[in-house]
């Protein structure tokens, strides 16, 4: 059976400038490459579950310009529904400006532009979709009140909710509240909890802290390592898949987007939808920008055959 999946998020479009290494402050470098295309963490997630199968809607804002209608061209050339993308005509679209070394490794500036202005009302007006949905996912690249409105709803009409808290920020703690699955990466995990990801035990402690806050369902990414899972009835590290890293934008994002098209609302397969998305994400980083990166459903099958 097909996940219907909404994803609230951002949407940008990514500039990515490759260099040999980053530039130490002060120092100018020459660029390698330069290249364009469609991004933005809300948009990444919502490619990767379409990709991997899910049915995919999308709740967010773009501005009254060439690069805004870009974005929603890509989007529905994967047969996302973007009939809850609204325009704004004083702010313009979103954008990142990404540094891309040569080990793959990249340090990422953002302008939010259009994305911070999403509102609740842009949500009120999706609430038929939200009601239709197994599954409903947001990040932290648009307003935290926007997705809170979203959340409250879901959790009212029995949608499972999934946070990605990137980038890593204060959280509003009426929002863990409305979190059924918490997905941090080690670093996002460490900031919000204060604890620093080391070891399964600090694993374990950040799980603790955040079933404090009210999550029930933990997974923190770990890179190139893996991803470790918590809830109340079991806790365990999938390693990842071993492959050489080109780029790794969108990586984390991809992981979100396959869990959220293969995971059953119980939770029942947690553990092989992890695994899924791990394989999904490790084929992610082995090509080059977000969204042209991120693998179909065939490709993750014909990975796993491997």
């Amino acid at each position: 059976m097909t996940n219907k999946v909404t994803v609230l998020g951002s949407l940008n479009v990514d500039t990515t400038v490759t260099i040999k290494r980053i530039p130490q402050p002060g120092e100018t470098i020459a660029s390698e490459n330069k290249s364009s295309a469609a991004g933005g963490k809300g948009a990444n997630q919502a490619i990767a579950a379409v990709r991997a199968g899910a049915d995919v809607s999308f709740i967010g804002r773009v501005g009254e310009d060439d690069e805004g209608k870009f974005m929603i061209e890509c989007l529905k050339e994967d047969h996302v529904d973007t009939t809850h993308v609204s325009v704004d005509p004083l702010i313009g679209t979103g954008s990142a400006i990404i540094l891309l070394d040569e080990k793959g490794q990249n340090s990422i500036v953002i302008y939010g532009g259009s994305n911070q202005k999403l509102t609740p009302k842009e949500v009120a007006a999706a609430h038929e979709q939200i009601k239709q949905s197994d599954f409903i996912v947001s990040q932290f690249e648009t307003p935290q009140d926007a997705t809170l409105a979203a959340f409250k709803f879901a959790k009212e009409n029995g949608v499972q909710t999934i946070l990605n808290p990137a980038p890593a920020a204060s959280i509003n703690p009426e929002l863990l509240q409305y979190t059924d699955i918490l997905v941090p990466n080690e670093t996002e995990s460490a900031s919000l909890t204060g604890i620093e990801v080391t070891d399964e035990q600090s694993m374990l402690d950040n799980f603790a802290a955040f079933k404090k806050m009210g999550v029930k369902n933990l997974i923190i990414t770990v890179g190139s390592k893996g991803a470790f899972f918590a809830n109340d009835r079991e806790h365990s590290f999938i390693p990842a898949f071993k492959v050489k890293a080109v780029d790794t934008t969108a990586a984390g994002d991809t992981f979100i987007g396959a869990l959220s098209s293969q995971l059953k609302q119980d939770m029942s397969n947690l553990t092989e939808a992890i695994t899924f998305a791990q394989r999904a994400s490790s084929i992610t980083v082995q090509g080059l920008g977000a969204m042209p990166s991120i693998p179909r459903l065939a490709d993750i099958i014909a990975a796993s055959k491997k």
